[in-house]
C-alpha cells in the first residue's frame, strides 16, 4: 500500500481514490456499496464525492 501526504493539510491518503460520480444513475445501491466495500478493504481511505447535478 502507497500512501502520500495530501499537500499541506497534514492527510494522510491512498495513492488511490474512489471516484463515486456516476453511482446514482449508473450503479444500482447494492453495487454501489459491494464497490465501497471493497475499497474499504483495501484501505482506500480518499473517496471523491463530487456534487453533479442530473
Amino acid at each position: 500500500m502507497e500512501y502520500t501526504q495530501l499537500g499541506r493539510s497534514g492527510l494522510t491518503v491512498f495513492r488511490l481514490c474512489l471516484g463515486t460520480m456516476n453511482f446514482s444513475p449508473e450503479t444500482d445501491p447494492t453495487e454501489s456499496f459491494a464497490i465501497m466495500d471493497t475499497a474499504q478493504a483495501a484501505r482506500i481511505n480518499d473517496v471523491d464525492t463530487a456534487n453533479v447535478a442530473w
